[in-house]
Order: structure tokens, then sequence, then C-alpha cells
């Protein structure tokens, strides 16, 4: 027999409080079992039985096609039946279970069940942040640990849910969330691996680019408004909510904190890196999550759906793309921003999980947001503002080389499919992005700025390029910080749509 955590029993509850403290009691009392196994395991104990501790689950049963608002897009399960979901780190995710446990009960008006599930927490998954427990076992022990404790299973943790494939067994039920705890703890540890930044420190509002020169002028900002409060008057940029900052976080948990603030306990722990991780993120953090995480891709759609893909487990509120892309047509100028209302894939890294006959729609609420900012931020208006910006389609490819391909006798070359799209610009990240935002449910929106026209003979020259870098690196930037803190003020509740759930939704956002 495994040796388990005392069990404890599904229970009901009518208020969200009582419910998180009570998954909260459950993976405590789990993940402190499994971390004392393990610590005995470590000090040489062989230990008699296998160890094992499970996640909390919540359950919610209705039996009645009556729902919430039909004007809501999440919050409320889809009809009669019985939903359940794992859960995982209520340090974390406390807020947001909270939210989702409180729409549930307002919009069904019937109890939550939470309790012991079924499912086993991996043991590399109970690992605290700063534990580096496997480098001082021999290969033996480490062999010997797969007898001892419960390893990641990838048949727990894949992405039937948000992919729309999933199919609950006879009598099983319905999920409850896109992501089961598994699947969340898993890409928790990659976002660790690959931005080199806690978890915690991920803000609900996410800018990606494609270049470390955003990155450096990030960086810049978020130094300069934790050293002073700026000008509220000064157009855009952090400086109009910079009192709503309160620390700015990047790679290896470095924390820098207000002028005049006192550290907070785990501020000793951040060290600099010796080198970047592969897609360092960089946090502007306000205390209610609702700051700015910047994470630098680098190039490629590959990158792109590896960094989106774990991001998505902490639901943010919405991700903008800010980069670089070739311009398409001979009237757009090297610094002309394009604002995507649509997206050619050819990236090809999403095409098993989203067909290419699904459309990725643009979102009014971003796509007004961003205009608004770019219009704040240039001081132009109208007819003016199309000088420089132009709405359209962006294409992304994943051959950074397409000019080079043989055009002569083809049957279709890329400078033909792209004028038969209308596409305006071209890059190879921003439809990725778009993608999977859609299929994850997170809000989405592209603003790039055109750094070469290939197709015209306007090629990127050193010194070409460095002059364009400074002088449009900034204002794209501020023009995206605008546009999120335009989100943010408009509210969540109009920013999350109707227009991402399927015929099935689950009910968590």
């Amino acid at each position: 027999m495994p040796f388990v955590p005392n069990y404890i029993a599904p229970a009901r509850f009518d208020d969200p409080q009582a419910a998180l403290d009570q998954v909260r009691a459950i993976y405590d009392g789990s993940i402190n079992h499994l971390r004392g196994a393990l610590k005995s395991f470590v000090a040489g104990d062989p230990l008699a039985a296998r160890v094992r501790a499970c996640y909390p689950f919540v359950r919610v049963h209705t039996d009645t096609v009556a729902r919430a608002d039909s004007r809501l897009s999440y919050g409320f399960v889809s009809g009669p039946g019985t939903y359940e979901t794992t859960l995982t780190r209520p340090d974390l995710f406390g807020n947001y279970y909270l939210e989702q446990f409180r729409l549930l009960l307002k919009n069904h008006q019937v109890a939550l069940e939470v309790g012991t599930s079924a499912q086993p927490i991996p043991v590399h998954f109970s690992f605290a942040e700063n534990d580096h427990i496997e480098g001082s076992l021999t290969p033996e022990r480490r062999l010997l640990m797969r007898d001892r404790f419960d390893l990641p299973d990838l048949n727990e943790m894949d992405d039937g849910i948000a992919n729309g494939t999933f199919e609950a067994a006879p009598g099983a039920p319905q999920p409850l969330a896109l992501f089961t705890a598994p699947r969340v703890d898993y890409s928790l540890h990659r976002l660790r691996h690959y931005s080199g930044t806690a978890p915690e420190h991920f803000q609900n509002f996410v800018l990606f680019t494609n270049y470390q020169f955003y990155i450096d002028e990030f960086v810049r900002l978020g130094h300069e408004t934790m050293a002073r409060v700026l000008d509220a008057g000064a157009p855009g940029g952090p400086s109009a909510h910079a009192q709503d900052y309160t620390c700015f976080v990047e790679p290896g948990n470095v924390v820098t904190r207000r002028a005049g603030a006192p550290a907070e306990p785990g501020d000793e722990l951040g060290a600099a890196p010796p080198r970047l991780p592969q897609m360092p993120a960089y946090h502007l953090v306000r205390a209610d999550g609702s700051g700015i995480t910047m994470v630098n891709i680098g190039v490629g759609p590959a990158n792109a759906k590896t960094i989106t893909d774990h991001i998505a487990v902490l639901r943010p509120h919405a991700w903008v793309m800010l980069g670089h892309c070739a311009g398409l047509r001979n009237t757009q100028q090297l610094g002309d921003y394009v604002l995507a209302h649509g997206y050619v894939r050819e990236d090809h890294v999403l095409d098993e999980e989203l067909p290419l006959w699904v459309p990725i729609p643009a979102l009014a609420e971003v796509q007004v947001a961003l205009e608004s900012a770019v219009e704040h931020i240039t001081q132009l208006k109208g007819y003016e503002l199309k000088r420089i910006m132009r709405t359209g389609t962006v294409a992304s490819t994943d051959n950074r080389n397409w000019e080079l391909l043989p055009s002569q006798r083809a049957a279709s070359t890329p400078e033909r499919r792209f004028s038969q799209s209308r596409a305006i610009a071209l890059d190879m990240e921003s439809a990725t992005i778009a993608a999977n935002g859609f299929r994850f449910r997170v809000p989405y929106g592209t603003l790039l700025c055109v750094s070469d026209k290939p197709l015209h003979g306007e090629i990127k020259l050193p010194g070409m390029a460095n002059h364009f870098y400074r002088e449009r690196v900034d204002q794209h930037l501020r023009i995206g910080i605008r546009a999120i803190e335009l989100l943010r003020e408009a509210g969540v509740d109009q920013l999350h749509s109707r227009k991402l759930r399927s015929f099935a939704e689950v009910a968590f956002q």
C-alpha cells in the first residue's frame, strides 16, 4: 500500500472563501507529505513503500439548462451535468480560484464540492522554489526515485480541453477548466527555465517582443519608475501610473523595489544569472498583479508557441506583440506602424492543435486600445494617423529567408500568397501569438513597426538599422505600455470576450 497523507473527504461549500480554505488545506497537506518523504529519501532512507499524495479537486453539479446572463463570457457551465477540475498552487492562484468559485456559486446557486482527487502530484512539482534536491542524488538513487514517487505523466497534461478534442469517458465529469493541475505545474516549471523568473512575478498583462532593444528600454523605464514618481502628465509610458508599480523584477528574480520601500522576504535570494535564459522575462509589478510583464521571445514561431503555451496557464488578461516586421507595401516607410486585424499563418507550429481553416479574429477591445495608444503617444489623429499607421493583415512565416525561394515558374510563391491575402506586413511570431491567444482564450493583439521592405529593395543595413532602432523603440514601447494601461482602466470584464468561447466552454476564465 502507498504511504499517503490523511485523506480529506469531499465536502460541500456555499462560501467561496471556505472552499478555497479547503483547497489550501488539502494541497498543503499533500505537498508537506511529499517534501517530508523526499527529505528522508535524500538523507538515505530507502522508504519501505511508495509515497503518494494527490491534488485537491473542485466539482459542481447542476440539473438545469438555465444558466447565467448570456452576456457573460465565463463563470458558468454549459448545461446540466457534473463538472470537475484538479487544482494546484493556491498560494499563487488563490485570488483567481476565489473569483471562479464566486462566479459559479452566484451563477448556478448550487454548492461547490471540494475534496482530495485521485490524481497524484508528481514529486518534481512538490519542490520549493529554491530546492535543487536531485543534484545531491547519485544516479542509482535517482533511478530508485522512480520506484518510490510519482513522476510527471504526459498523458495527464495534454491540451485536449483547450484544443476542443477532449472527450470525457462515459460517466466521468466534464472539465471545469482548460488546464488540469499537472498541466499547470508542468508549465510553471517550464516558465522558470525559459524566462529566468519565478511564476509569482508574472503580471496579468504581457508584452512580447522579438528584439532586445525593446527589453533594454523596458529595463530603463522600470528602473526609472522605481527611482522616482514620474510626472503623471507625461505622455505615455508607466509615468502616468508610476505610483501603482511596487517593484521591478529581472531574470534571476532580482527585485528592485520603489525608492524608500523596504525589502521583502525572499528579495535577498535574487541573483543575476551568469547568462540570460532563452526567453528572459521582466516584470513591472503591481500589488494586484495587473502590472506589465515583458518577454523577449527571440526570433521564430517555435519560441512564440513555447512561451505562450506556458504563460497561458497563468490566465493573463491580455497579451500583445510589439516587434519589427517587413513592410510589404511600397507606400510604407521605415518606422511606420502596423496594427494587425487578420493573420496569414505560414508558421506551421500550431497546425496540429489549431487547423488552418480556423479564423483568428481581431478583438475590438484590444484594437481600440492600441489605436488610441498610438494617437496618444504620437499626438496624431484621424487622417493624419493614417500617414504612420496602417491596419491590415499580417503574415507570419517560419522561413526567415523566404525571399530566397525560387520564384520562376513556381505554382505559388510567398509574394503571390501575401498579395492574394492582402497582407501589409510580414514577421515570424505575430500569427503564432495571436493563434495561441485564440486557442487558450487569452485576448491578444499585435502592433508592429516596419524595419525593412525586402520586396522594394530596402533591406536592413547596420548603420540604418541602428539609427532606426534608436529612433523608434522608445516610442513603440511607450505605445504598448499605454495600450495596456487603457485595457486595464476599461476593466477586464469588457476585455474577456465571448468571441473566444467554443460551443461547450469551461467555466473557469
